[in-house]
């Protein structure tokens, strides 16, 4: 039969049937779901109406992800999906979609803001950074323009603790099934707290 999209097989607002009076057009056809799973980077390419692409992830492993507050990004590693509004099956099947919570690798993000302000993201690794210093000489305005980086230089505790277990909270943005894609932002603030409460609200109701 083929998967369309049309509306003419559903009833009015008032509830009439509406009458057949053609077929099934090409414009209104639909495509099987792409499924996108964690795995090794693959990527098929669908030729769309108007000639155009598409590019259908169906196993993708990276994706940029924006730390807004800082103004970064970088590439990192996924590591699982753990949380998604629609449904759970798509969690437990890892499934890469839009706006689902997933873990990524805190490393690429650790080591630039240790590069940038000079100190480590947890406090457990200020002991290690003191020595450190001793052994690396600076110029004087490096060590000036270091000092007033280190003057904004707060990070938020849900983040602190993210950062000392290696892994972050992630929201995917990018369409995988789309544009071939799985990129997105690190949760902060406000939206961090209501997944964490999320998940340790899932977590106490399977236990």
């Amino acid at each position: 039969m083929g998967i369309t999209r049309d509306s003419r097989h559903k009833r009015s607002a008032s509830g009439a049937k509406r009458a057949h009076y053609r077929k099934k057009r090409k414009f209104e056809l639909g495509r099987q779901p792409a499924n996108t799973r964690l795995g090794p980077k693959r990527i098929h390419t669908v030729r769309v109406r108007g000639g155009s692409l598409k590019y259908r992830a169906l196993r993708l492993d990276s994706g940029n992800f924006a730390w807004a507050s800082e103004h970064v990004t970088r590439k990192t590693r996924l590591i699982g999906v753990v949380y998604n509004a629609s449904n759970n099956e798509l969690v437990r099947t890892n499934t890469l979609v839009k706006s689902a919570i997933i873990q990524v690798d805190a490393t690429p993000f650790r080591q630039w803001y240790e590069a940038h302000y000079a100190q480590p993201v947890t406090r457990k690794g200020k002991a290690a950074e003191k020595s450190e210093e001793e052994e690396k000489k600076k110029s004087g305005s490096v060590v000036r323009k270091l000092e007033e980086r280190k003057k904004d230089a707060k990070i938020d505790p849900l983040l602190e603790s993210q950062f000392a277990a290696g892994r972050l909270y992630a929201a995917i943005s990018s369409r995988p099934g789309q544009s071939g894609r799985a990129d997105g932002y690190i949760l902060e603030g406000k939206e961090l707290e209501f997944y964490v409460r999320r998940l340790r609200a899932g977590a106490k109701k399977h236990q």
